[in-house]
């Protein structure tokens, strides 16, 4: 009987140039041999992949000497790549260049080689954008394009309705032969119980003034004010734009406050002479200067009691002999009606004012009996905050800069030494643009942690996303630049198109670098991932930008009509920003892309390597 033994396997280790083959022999069938692919072909066919697009590997990047010989060794045929796959879509873009394409890869490649040069100009250019900032005009919300305005006229007080009217019809003949007004509505005088006094007069003449649509409005204010000026004193003090456009977008006021009310006029008086004299200033008018008449009550409080009234008693008595007094209303065929019950004749004068008859306890007195009447000049208006009388000063800048009429107004009142007690801050429109300008900023900073936010989720890293976030005050530098050629001043409308601009400038950035980062992904090295991703995406940020742009040139240009005070500055602000963040986008960040990401590229590459010596060390023991 036999016995049958199978023979032992025999491995058979054949190594035939670059190729290390394994042969495995047995009884029980041929022998197989199995390629194994060690790490130097894996590198020739990344080099046969990358050969067409003049691209290197991570391995031929960080190992000149080791891919000349894979080159050597190689020969001049290289073997092509597939025909579809991630690969044909590198080979695509750089067989299918496009003149934006050949003209923007050698630009860049410089940047490339230089990438300290590049920042370093970028960062001077910055700066130097920064240090222009301050001589931008600055505003509220800008002119509003209104085409009327008001023009108030302060006449003597105590004149008579006919002197009143005699001395606005001079003013009146002068608005109504300037060029380009349209209509101009004249109201005179003004209610109240004191007119029943002082003969009719009145003190006060308001011009509502409209100007034709294709006129300038500002030039007619401005013309208006050196004619207006040189008229006589009779005529009265005369302010234009007081109430209209002019006035809403640009009035500056100071308020006034004062312990009692004759140290507030003082200090009012002081601080609208010490304006009045800036050339740089317009009108300079306080809420005090213009006074009416009226009629004062002093009511002698310890005869009222005797006389079983109080001040509230006798003052509504004496309102009811002058005006009537409502008490209710009635539905006549479905309308309502309201029912006033009227005293008895009213006073024609003071004299009969102060003998009016005042129903007591003790029987019907004078009135003089009870109080003191008598006809005095006062303010229109009297405002105070928790008994602390106030007053406002509201100053008019001859141009649409705010803030150097802010400046002005703040040193001269530095210099002034008001009374004791009384203090003067700026208000109005410069407290409302400070709290605009505020509030628009914590908008800024919001929007930028959002938009980083969402970066670090999309490319999982902290680092990338900060490089991107540069992008912002470049597209500040455009937009300071523009604003400065155009002479438009920075408003809120400004500061809204900068928070527009936050998203637009990083989506391009975002775009550039996703696809770099796919190209590492793939094998490049940062240098030719760059090169790659840039000559791919320059067509569609351009495209992008330039579309934007050219969108927004109408409305950049004003000729969108009565809105342009909102969407001119805009408009600049959107289109400056993208002109230089598309520069930055294209150049600037691949260099600082270059700069971070080349040197940890190569810390990694250097410590793959290490890991391989210590592998094949191992190996070979």
């Amino acid at each position: 009987m036999l016995a049958s033994e199978s023979a032992p396997a025999t491995d058979v280790v054949a190594v035939q140039g670059s190729e290390t083959k394994t042969e495995t022999a047995s009884s029980d069938g041929p022998v197989e041999a199995v390629r194994v692919r060690p790490r130097r072909e894996r590198a020739q066919r990344d080099a046969g992949r990358f050969a067409p697009l003049g691209l290197r590997s991570d391995d031929e990047e960080l190992h000149p000497r080791r891919a000349r010989r894979r080159q050597a060794e190689q020969g001049a045929g290289v073997a092509g790549r597939a025909e579809h796959g991630p690969d044909s879509e590198l080979a695509t873009a750089h067989e299918e260049s496009s003149w934006l394409q050949r003209g923007y890869e050698p630009v860049l490649g410089w940047t490339l080689r230089r990438p300290f040069i590049t920042l370093g100009a970028a960062v001077l250019i910055l700066i130097l954008t920064g240090a222009l900032a301050p001589l931008m005009k600055t505003n509220f919300l800008g002119n509003t394009g209104s085409n009327s305005f008001t023009v108030t006229q302060a006449l003597e007080p105590n004149l008579t309705l006919a002197a009143s009217g005699e001395a606005a019809s001079q003013v009146e003949d002068i608005l109504r032969a300037k060029q380009g007004v349209e209509t101009v509505q004249l109201t005179i005088g003004g209610g109240g119980a004191a007119s029943l006094f002082t003969g009719g007069g009145a003190s006060r003449a308001s011009f509502s003034v409209t100007t034709s649509t294709d006129a300038d409005s500002d030039a007619i204010q401005a013309e208006l004010r050196e004619e207006l000026d040189a008229l006589p004193e009779e005529a009265g003090e005369i302010s234009v734009g007081g109430g209209g456009s002019a006035g809403f977008s640009s009035a500056i006021s100071v308020d006034l406050t004062a312990p009692d009310a004759e140290t507030l006029r003082e200090a009012s008086d002081q601080v609208v002479a010490t304006l009045t004299g800036v050339e740089e200033l317009g009108e300079v008018t306080s809420d005090l200067d213009e006074t009416r008449p009226f009629v004062q009550m002093d009511i002698d409080q310890a005869t009222a009691a005797q006389y079983g009234l109080s001040q509230t008693a006798i003052g509504g008595i004496v309102a009811q002999q002058l005006q009537p007094t409502p008490v209710g209303s009635l539905t006549v065929d479905g309308a309502s009606v309201q029912v006033v019950l009227l005293g008895a004749e009213p006073p024609a004068n003071i004299d009969a004012l102060r003998a009016t008859s005042i129903p007591t306890a003790l029987g019907p007195v004078p009135l003089t009996t009870l109080a003191t009447v008598e006809i005095v000049d006062g303010p229109v208006s009297i405002s105070s905050e928790r008994g602390v009388p106030l007053a406002s000063v509201t100053v008019v800048p001859t141009d649409d800069n705010l803030s150097s009429a802010n400046a002005l107004i703040t040193e001269q009142l530095d210099s002034l030494t008001l009374p004791e007690g009384a203090t003067a801050v700026l208000g109005g429109v410069s407290s409302d643009q400070a709290a605009a300008f505020q509030q628009l900023g914590l908008a800024l900073l919001a929007a930028i942690l959002i938009v980083y936010i969402v970066m670090v989720a999309t490319f999982k890293s902290l680092l990338q996303p900060l490089l991107l976030l540069v992008s912002v005050p470049f597209a500040a530098t455009g937009a300071i630049l523009l604003q400065l050629a155009s002479g438009v001043p920075l408003g809120v409308a400004s500061l809204i198109g900068v928070l527009m601009l936050i998203g637009v400038v990083v989506t391009n950035a975002i775009v550039l670098i996703d696809l770099v980062n796919q190209f590492r992904e793939r094998g490049l090295a940062v240098r030719d991932a760059i090169l790659a991703g840039g000559a791919r995406r320059v067509r569609p940020i351009v495209m992008t930008a330039l579309a934007t742009m050219l969108a927004l040139t109408p409305m950049a240009l004003g000729i969108t009509g009565h809105g342009g005070f909102i969407s001119q500055p805009l408009a600049l602000v959107v289109i400056g920003g993208l002109l230089s963040s598309t520069v930055l986008t294209l150049l600037v960040l691949p260099a600082l892309y270059t700069v971070v990401e080349g040197p940890l590229e190569r810390r990694r590459a250097r410590r793959d390597a290490r890991i391989e010596e210590e592998l094949a060390a191992n190996d070979v023991d």
